[in-house]
């Protein structure tokens, strides 16, 4: 199987880790395509992998093309490799934003459309994808679709109408889960602990915590039940977040994650 990359940033690097972990395809079959030299040659030193500067060049020929780019570069990109995509091949996008609607006005109305939210956790093996494709996607595309994303986390096919959610439930989420990582460490150190030690207990503490929501299957509130005993240490701490309308203030930055992903 012969993949190629248009784009080459941290999520394309991420996406070509977990396809060769998982023996999905050789080095040999992967090519990305970068503006600038370093980040070839960083891609070509790290995977050993071919790459290039012409995007129409790396996309033609190939089984699937992974438009990695940001969604404000999305058009320029499919542009360029318009020209040179067939019907057979598998075209998938991790644009935010850009819907299949705008992918088949990109490629033409048969072309195989794919639109994935991955996030950044898959840099460490641990990401969760959503993802749907259009009509013209086949039983066998989807499970090829889904073996490239689990290779580098968990993936779930979702109707359309909640790629947006995904964006802000996980795509953007990581980015709130590091500030209250950060926020934990600081109060840490606050009282007293060294600030890599903070660092590391608060983190493994998260991790921890959300492997128990996944493992367990319990409601996340009888999960903090079994933390917060009667007028114990943990039920000042709720008590104190509660003040600070903690889990209103999550909902609403979720929410206003969720219409920015719709405007854009």
């Amino acid at each position: 199987m012969k993949i190629s990359f248009i784009g080459c940033g941290n999520m394309a690097t991420a996406i070509i880790g977990g396809i060769l972990a998982g023996g999905l395809a050789e080095p040999r079959d992967i090519t990305a395509s970068a503006p600038t030299e370093a980040t070839r040659t960083k891609a070509e030193e790290t995977f050993g992998i071919g790459t290039t500067s012409d995007n129409a060049a790396c996309a033609r020929g190939s089984d699937a093309v992974v438009l990695a780019v940001k969604p404000i570069v999305f058009d320029t990109a499919a542009k360029d490799i318009a020209d040179v995509l067939t019907e057979d091949q598998l075209v998938i996008s991790i644009a935010a934003g850009v819907t299949l609607e705008r992918m088949a006005a990109a490629f033409g109305e048969k072309a195989k459309c794919v639109r994935v939210m991955p996030n950044t956790p898959a840099l460490v093996g641990e990401g969760i994808s959503g993802w749907c494709a259009n009509d013209n996607v086949t039983e066998g595309d989807k499970k090829l679709v889904h073996g490239i994303l689990t290779s580098f986390g968990e993936a779930e096919e979702v109707p359309e109408r909640l790629m947006s959610v995904v964006t802000s439930v996980s795509g953007s989420s990581p980015a709130y889960v590091f500030m209250f990582i950060e926020a934990m460490a600081d109060a840490a150190v606050l009282d007293g602990m060294p600030r890599a030690k903070a660092y590391h207990f608060a983190a493994q503490t998260v991790l921890g915590a959300a492997k128990m929501v996944l493992k367990t299957g319990d409601h996340p509130g009888k999960l903090k039940d079994m933390v917060t005993s009667p007028a114990g240490t943990t039920i000042e701490g709720v008590a104190a977040l509660e003040r600070g309308n903690f889990r209103g203030t999550v909902i609403s930055a979720v929410h206003a994650c969720t219409e920015k992903a719709e405007k854009i």
